[in-house]
């Protein structure tokens, strides 16, 4: 399984990002799998809380767990730990695992800039493997300008993972 983490600040196109690239994957007969990092403040989105779920929940379950329809949604009264998460990431062994934030673990990352005060603050993240965004930066690493060139992205992307076109694995 590949991971790369995709870390920037708020609004930098992480979501948007990871979204494109899953279908780009999908569409490459890839698993994908993607671990996001709740990163403002509170717990996500929970269901409606007149849900047998949020009733189990609510009432102290450490885990809830509703399976049909082919989907499965966990949720737990406790924030497991990077490793862990991860692990439960990859339970399907997923070809690729997408990462949204954790930029202070472990692992290859690409960092999507919103304006050149962010390069100041993660240029020394380890693992960096693409810079996306702020054109006026000059770095010694691959640098794509603007998070709207897709085709880059993309192909950065396919390249990364191994591919040499839409057929052909290395």
């Amino acid at each position: 399984m590949k991971t790369l983490h995709i870390v920037g600040f708020k609004n930098s196109g992480k979501t948007t990002l990871i979204a494109r690239w899953v279908r780009l994957l999908k569409k490459e007969g890839l698993s994908v799998a993607v671990l996001k990092h709740h990163g403002h403040g509170g717990q996500p989105a929970m269901p409606d809380a007149s849900t047998d779920t949020m009733q189990f929940f609510d009432n102290g379950a450490d885990a809830s767990v509703v399976a049909g329809g082919g989907a499965v949604q966990l949720l737990m009264n406790a924030e497991p730990g990077f490793a862990e998460l991860k692990r439960w990431a990859s339970i399907g062994n997923p070809d690729i695992l997408l990462i949204e934030g954790y930029k202070e673990q472990q692992g290859e990352k690409v960092v999507l800039l919103r304006e050149r005060e962010d390069w100041e603050v993660l240029r020394s993240l380890d693992g960096i493997q693409l810079i996306v965004g702020c054109p006026g930066i000059t770095v010694d690493r691959i640098h794509i300008a603007s998070r709207t060139e897709q085709q880059q992205l993309d192909s950065w992307l396919l390249d990364w993972i191994g591919k040499v076109n839409d057929s052909e694995t290395i």
